[in-house]
């Protein structure tokens, strides 16, 4: 297995085996915390070898600096068949995740796994802002 993209962005499709990003990003400002962020998505584009294929599960934990998991770990089967004239087959793998919450400010990874074999991470830096002076006083 090999990434080609392992990205976190605003928005991503498939049309017919294209990945389309829209907003790709590492980094997230907020004010208050705990922070919520409204929607996302986790893009993938991988391709297989031929010493592949047969039955995976390709595993995504999204976990905080001391690899605590902040929300259920993403367990996807994929079966990998390459036709015989075929050196390697690409797939696009998107996951929507929608109210996303983070406790604290701080650096976030989404892990990915394939058969419970490390292959990569895409990191995300949280960082509170602070509030404007007027809003400090109350």
């Amino acid at each position: 297995m090999n990434i080609q993209v392992a990205v976190l962005c605003d928005a991503a499709t498939d049309d017919n085996g294209k990945l389309n990003l829209l907003g790709a990003f590492d980094t997230i400002y907020t004010q208050l915390l705990p922070a919520v962020h409204p929607q996302c998505s986790i893009a993938l584009r991988v391709s297989f070898g031929n010493q592949d294929e047969g039955e995976h599960v390709l595993r995504m934990m999204f976990v905080d600096a001391d690899g605590k998991s902040i929300m259920p770990g993403i367990d996807i089967p994929v079966q990998v068949v390459l036709p015989e004239d075929a050196h390697f087959g690409t797939r696009n793998f998107i996951v929507n995740i929608q109210q996303l919450k983070f406790e604290e400010p701080g650096l976030y990874s989404i892990d990915i796994a394939l058969d419970g074999n490390s292959q990569g991470s895409i990191p995300l830096l949280v960082k509170r802002t602070p509030l404007p002076e007027a809003d400090q006083k109350g």
